[in-house]
């Protein structure tokens, strides 16, 4: 398994479809936003409602703040859009389907391994990492938090 992202680790560069299947380069958001990647075990599910709702609640906060938040699970661009549209999320869904994303950020599992992990990863405009928080059990708790380390 690969090392866990770390505070002070450079973002991994990745290209991931968003919901309509158009190429997201991370390194183009790099030097020029702050972001906010937040993995998610599954759309529309109860927990991932809340965040994917509470993180659009928020969205315009962030874009205030000079950030870019993008979601990410191993759903299909066609759940993404479905799962977009049903809750009127603002932001990007990115599919990583082979779930390469989430292992070279090294995100974990938890029981067992048999759910994703629902961690949120928070990067300067230099591509540093100055935040991480793993929320599998409190799905918006980190939400204000990631805010308040964008503030600086």
């Amino acid at each position: 398994m690969t090392k866990p992202i770390q505070i002070g680790d450079s973002c991994p560069s990745f290209i991931l479809p968003d919901q309509t299947g158009k190429m997201v380069d991370i390194n183009e958001f790099i030097g020029k936003k702050k972001l906010v990647l937040f993995f998610y075990p599954k759309d529309d599910t109860p927990g991932c409602t809340k965040e994917a709702c509470e993180f659009r609640d928020r969205y315009a906060d962030f874009l205030d703040l000079g950030t870019e938040v993008f979601g990410i699970s191993s759903d299909s661009e066609s759940s993404h859009i479905d799962f977009k549209k049903k809750h009127s999320l603002p932001y990007s869904l990115l599919s990583d389907a082979k779930k390469t994303v989430r292992k070279s950020f090294g995100v974990p599992g938890n029981l067992f391994g048999l759910i994703p992990g629902r961690v949120t990863y928070i990067f300067n405009e230099k591509g540093i990492c100055i935040g991480i928080f793993n929320s599998q059990l409190d799905p918006i708790g980190h939400i204000d938090a990631a805010l308040k380390l964008v503030q600086i």
